[in-house]
């Protein structure tokens, strides 16, 4: 078959990082070599292989391997059913760095809403915590409560044990059976230290990695087979853990590891070990089954812990919730698919993905995980923070092109000021 083909600068750098990755001693010429051996239909020459892998920083000197760039890994969800959320996605695996995606199965205008979506698991952002907290907004859905005679309080409140959660409906009292007992301040008075140090750090990820373990405990002890649908869930998702980014230099500032051991012994009381015998009586009144010790490992464990930690952070949705579907949409600096909230007087926490533009059938449906609206170097810079590598879609190739043709080395320069402008931020603690 002859070569007729050149491939996209996102599409061949995704083939070459994947290649690198698993051969991290060859040289260029070799990788090069089994790039086109791989794609046969490819035209590229190997300046423009050496130019990729030379701006990944994975280019070997004096013979010397350069470790592989790390990345989000993820696994398609066994016997997932998109159909349940829409008939117009389909989920593909594009490739090991890459992973998972959706793709249109059929032409979406503009403006169309493509799918609905509840929260698999809900943190929200803290003005909306607060407002549960002080029994203003849901306990479940996090809408703002109002008059109604429709709320309800928690029913293990309790004027000796009280607890300020309040729902806006029966519905929703019922539904937070998933996960609310387990974070009632009535019913596992143990979990109230680690909520209140996720708040106090603003730390979403930590409350979101609580609610999950709240939903996957009570789910186990309630009906095995609906926890095996969620452990796979929830194993299936995106994940880099703490660990990992910290060695590959992904974390701004320098991680605090003593404060990581901290939040492990109060969430290790929170759901397994209590500190009181008391607040033990209360936990085995919720959790009546032990857990198999695979799952026991991989929730408690401290490594283990750290992992979850790094999945939550890459799988929340801006305004900390974690939805299924919503989690197999990738970056692209021009997303065509917006998410919006849109019932905030029924069920806030309920998303609704949106087409941007017209979409094409086969064509990758991808969101923003960046302020569109940066410029290119702190997008990018952002981005390479969570492992993603360097971003490479249309829009900053373009841009990249114009700034070396207009300015030269000016990237540098600009990406230079950027850096010292996030030192500074992170120096007087505003990052």
């Amino acid at each position: 078959m002859s070569a007729t083909v050149t491939p996209a600068e996102d599409e061949l750098k995704t083939a070459l990082l994947e290649l690198k990755s698993a051969n991290p001693t060859l040289g260029i010429p070799k990788v090069h070599a089994l790039l086109l051996s791989a794609h046969p239909e490819w035209t590229v020459s190997e300046k423009r292989t050496r130019k990729i892998l030379q701006s990944e920083g994975l280019v070997n000197n004096a013979n010397v391997a350069v470790p592989a760039q790390l990345y989000p890994t993820s696994q398609i969800i066994k016997g997932f059913d998109v159909a349940k959320y829409t008939t117009k996605a389909e989920v593909k695996h594009f490739s090991k760095i890459k992973g998972k995606g959706l793709v249109a199965k059929e032409e979406i205008k503009e403006g169309e809403t493509i799918w609905k979506e509840d929260p698999f698991a809900l943190a929200p952002e803290w003005n909306l915590y607060d407002l549960q907290m002080s029994s203003h907004a849901c306990g479940y859905c996090s809408t703002p409560l109002t008059t109604s005679p429709l709320v309800v309080p928690c029913t293990a409140s309790t004027s000796s044990m009280p607890c300020p959660v309040r729902f806006c409906s029966r519905l929703c009292l019922s539904r937070s059976g998933r996960t609310h007992p387990l974070l009632c301040a009535a019913r596992n008075p143990a979990a109230a230290p680690l909520l209140h140090f996720a708040r106090r750090n603003q730390w979403m990820a930590l409350h979101a990695l609580s609610q999950v373990t709240a939903r996957l405990l009570l789910t186990y002890n309630q009906d095995e087979k609906a926890f095996e649908e969620d452990w796979e869930v929830v194993r299936s998702l995106a994940q880099l853990g703490m660990e990992e980014r910290a060695k590959g230099g992904l974390l701004n500032p320098d991680p605090d590891r003593a404060m990581w051991k901290k939040t492990h012994k109060l969430y290790i009381q929170a759901f397994h070990e209590p500190a009181t015998e008391t607040e033990k009586k209360r936990l085995a009144k919720l959790l009546k089954k032990p857990l198999p010790k695979d799952v026991s490992e991989a929730l408690f464990d401290y490594d283990a812990f750290l992992h979850e930690l790094g999945r939550m952070s890459l799988n929340l949705e801006a305004h900390g919730g974690l939805y299924v579907l919503h989690s197999h949409l990738n970056h692209s600096c021009v997303p065509n698919v917006s998410v919006r909230h849109l019932d905030q007087r029924t069920a806030l926490s309920r998303i609704t993905v949106l087409a941007r533009r017209d979409i094409t059938p086969g064509e990758e449906l991808t969101i923003t995980y960046v302020n569109p609206e940066l410029p290119l170097e702190q997008r990018r810079r952002q981005l390479m923070e969570w492992g993603f590598g360097k971003c490479m879609c249309e829009r900053c190739v373009k841009e990249e092109r114009e700034r070396k043709v207009e300015g030269g080395d000016g990237e540098v320069n600009v990406e230079e000021k950027a850096d010292l402008e996030a030192e500074l931020k992170a120096g007087l603690g505003v990052m």
